[in-house]
């Protein structure tokens, strides 16, 4: 367990007869971003809320380190350990950013020279000195998120918990987000971040769990879990008629669009399937006008895992490349 950053067994918490979390498991290795997926009210904020001690678990609930330490029986160690960015800031508008960092230090009985220190160290990093000696309240969306990132670090936390830290951020401050996310974990920090952005979790996790139903659906890899997913093909489109036929004749597996002149053929997308149907092609004499590759994207797997008809459409990108 000395090389995991947090390790749970059958986290179970329930609200009178509504249950939240069922028996979910979590084994998250040091210096790596973990990310919890899923709808609203799948129980992400919960896991959280009890990895960093602020609820506990209901009866029932197996062991639970973080940081190496019992939960149960250290809590105190659980906290010198972490650092939480919750859904909502934390930031204080009505003083200036730099008076909410020595807030923090203060709170982490850091000396005063000390505190002043690490204060200036972390508005730095985060772009805020030119912004330090200004009322937060006049920050933008992606500078209070980074001012509240700061603060975190503020203990010199080696985990992180991150609870949809983007929510209602622009694209240019979500992507100045990440940036910050990959700068901690490439600095040893574990980072456990839940998301409902579908292409933060694609971009930035060395593993992803996707939560429903009070567990698990599917764990793994961004690519391991796309795997689970079936749909991947490779679209010809053709503009000759004659060369259309063609490889219609050549390729009989294939389901055709006669009006479009387009032929879309089963594939998972990998290097030798597509070597062998440039082959087919070539021996029948046939070239596509245009060769698209399709595969399954967190998009698709969000929506097969959760039955995700009615949930939101969450933001995805473009699944075709063409070659």
């Amino acid at each position: 367990m000395t090389d995991l950053a947090i390790a749970a067994n059958g986290l179970r918490k329930s609200y009178g007869d509504k249950t939240v979390l069922d028996g979910v498991d979590l084994a998250v290795p040091q210096g790596t971003v973990f990310s919890l997926l899923g709808p609203n009210g799948a129980g992400k904020t919960t896991v959280v809320k009890i990895l960093s001690t602020l609820i506990s678990a209901d009866p029932g609930t197996g062991d639970i380190h973080v940081g190496g330490h019992d939960l149960a029986r250290d809590p105190q160690a659980v906290r010198a350990a972490i650092g939480v960015t919750g859904q909502f800031s934390a930031v204080d508008g009505l003083i200036t950013g730099e008076e909410n960092m020595l807030l923090m230090a203060d709170l982490h009985h850091l000396s005063r020279s000390e505190g002043r220190r690490v204060a200036a160290e972390l508005l730095e990093r985060f772009d805020l000195t030119e912004a330090a000696r200004k009322p937060a309240s006049t920050y933008s969306g992606g500078m209070k998120r980074r001012l509240d990132i700061a603060m975190t670090l503020v203990g010199g936390p080696r985990i992180i918990f991150l609870d949809e830290p983007t929510t209602g951020l622009d694209p240019r401050s979500r992507h100045a987000m990440w940036q910050v996310v990959r700068e901690l974990v490439a600095g040893g920090v574990t980072v456990l971040l839940t998301t409902q952005y579908l292409e933060e979790a694609d971009q930035l996790a060395d593993r992803i769990a996707v939560l429903h139903d009070g567990g698990i659906a599917a764990q793994g890899t961004a690519e391991e879990l796309k795997r689970l997913v079936p749909g991947g093909h490779v679209r010809l489109r053709f503009t000759d008629p004659a060369v259309y036929r063609a490889a219609l004749a050549a390729l009989p597996e294939t389901t055709a669009d006669d009006e479009t002149l387009t032929l879309r053929i089963p594939s998972g997308g990998s290097q030798r399937e597509l070597r062998s149907l440039l082959g087919r092609l070539d021996t029948a004499g046939v070239e596509a006008d245009e060769l698209t590759v399709h595969t399954p994207d967190l998009d698709d797997v969000f929506f097969a895992l959760t039955g995700g008809d009615d949930q939101p459409h969450l933001p995805r990108q473009p699944k075709e490349t063409v070659r």
